[in-house]
């Protein structure tokens, strides 16, 4: 398995893969998400891939296909002038193929964004996980995450 930048050959199997987390969220959140879409469409994703501050790695095999994915976001803090200044490196999505998990290809990612974190200068490495995606926040903790804060709804 090796971790690289994504390249412009890998889009027709992110997108496929961007399926196959569309689809979870939809089963934890019919209320929010659609069954059958994807986050981006393919001019987004083709653009997102020359974005320098928004990264996304994908885990490939010996014969170079992705079988799993991690999309990125360089972010400067503070969002207010009370906090100290930092950089973080969010997570918006990380995926790996479901014929393909158990084989630590999450984890191989997770390190991964973890290495170009500290190479980037970053302070934390964040992202978000949706309740009721148990086997998410599962590995996220196993990964040495912690909750930092708890975004709260109220549905009308």
């Amino acid at each position: 398995m090796k971790i690289r930048k994504a390249e412009k050959k890998d889009i027709p199997r992110i997108l496929e893969l961007l399926g196959q987390v569309l689809q979870i969220h939809a089963e934890i959140r019919p209320d929010i998400f659609i069954p059958g879409t994807i986050k981006y469409t393919l001019c987004e994703l083709t653009e997102l891939l020359k974005q320098e501050d928004k990264p996304v790695y994908v885990a490939v095999d010996e014969d170079d296909l992705c079988m799993g994915y991690a999309f990125c976001q360089l972010r400067e803090q503070p969002f207010s002038t009370n906090m100290v200044s930092f950089k973080s490196l969010f997570i918006d999505d990380l995926c790996v193929d479901k014929q393909a998990r158990g084989q630590h290809i999450g984890e191989s990612l997770f390190e991964y964004v973890k290495q170009q974190a500290k190479e980037l200068g970053c302070y934390e490495v964040t992202l978000n996980v949706w309740t009721g995606n148990t086997s998410a926040e599962h590995f996220y903790e196993k990964m040495g995450m912690k909750t930092k804060e708890r975004q709260m709804e109220y549905i009308l």
